[in-house]
């Protein structure tokens, strides 16, 4: 397994939309697990492949305290969402910046997971939060998109600055 280089905002490839996966091979299975690797590491509840430059309709989520329930969607799709709910939201490819976002409630979601395999969820709370976070990656959507132009640019410059210090 390999850790992998997750994109920062204002990265332009962060924008490109994800295609969806063909078949989940051995290549599909050794990315899955990749991203969960990388995901635990830095740490984070979520991971979509483009925030590590891999074009694919590929997330993984895990939201337990324990890092042990492990959660791959592979083309995930929203096929019911209902009420809203506005909480905290951060992201890996925009550290240090937590805002508060509306999103459903309540979320069914149709994927295949990492064998292949069909399979539909409702999910609620922080899982329904993260699993739309995570597919709006795979859009070229990020959560600052959220807000207003003014602040967005105000994040995108704090990140520059930072970016170029490190450097």
């Amino acid at each position: 397994m390999a850790l992998l280089k997750i994109l920062h905002f204002p990265d332009p490839r962060l924008r490109t939309q994800a295609k969806p996966v063909q078949k989940v091979d051995k290549a599909i299975q050794s990315l899955v697990a990749n991203l969960f690797e990388t995901m635990y590491q830095v740490p984070g509840v979520g991971l979509a492949a483009t925030q590590v430059n891999i074009h694919k309709q590929i997330i993984v989520i895990d939201i337990s305290e324990e890092r042990n329930q492990p959660l791959c969607l592979i083309n995930p799709k929203i096929l019911a969402s209902e009420g809203t709910q506005r909480t905290e939201e951060g992201c890996l490819s925009v550290p240090d910046i937590f805002e508060k976002i509306e999103r459903s409630e309540r979320i069914t979601v149709q994927a295949l997971n990492e064998k292949g395999e069909s399979l539909t969820l409702t999910a609620n709370e922080i899982l329904s939060v993260c699993i739309q976070h995570e597919i709006d990656h795979l859009k070229g959507k990020l959560f600052v998109d959220y807000l207003s132009s003014l602040k967005r640019q105000r994040i995108s410059k704090k990140l520059l600055n930072k970016q170029r210090k490190a450097a």
